[in-house]
């Protein structure tokens, strides 16, 4: 399985910016996806969910109403909108990948940096 994330920079605050991750070498409908995101000097945390059968989606509380997930699975692609960004949004994000019944993300992407300027 390989993820490659995209479309991470320089945004204002206010601003928005769209994350994509391309996913190859698995067959993407058998699999949720996630996005994270670890900020300098705190630990990755989840911010938002898919899951196979893109019922299931989750977000966390301080992007909710803002971010949003999808996924297109013609193109084995899933994508972030990210809306109304503040400064606390600064991260590298990644997309990971979790199989239909395992427990957990096993494969990841290399992470993509989104700066929030005040």
């Amino acid at each position: 399985v390989q993820l490659q994330a995209s479309g991470g920079g320089l945004v204002q605050a206010g601003g928005s910016l769209r994350l994509s991750c391309a996913a190859s070498g698995l067959t993407f409908s058998s699999y949720a996806m996630g996005w994270f995101r670890q900020a300098p000097g705190k630990e990755r945390e989840i911010v938002a969910t898919i899951n196979w059968n893109d019922v299931g989606i989750t977000y966390a509380d301080s992007v909710k109403g803002r971010f949003t997930i999808s996924r297109d699975k013609a193109k084995n692609a899933v994508y972030l909108q990210m809306n109304s960004l503040n400064p606390e949004d600064t991260a590298v994000y990644y997309c990971a990948s979790r199989l239909i019944g395992a427990s957990g993300y096993a494969s990841w992407g290399q992470g993509t940096l989104v700066t929030v300027s005040s």
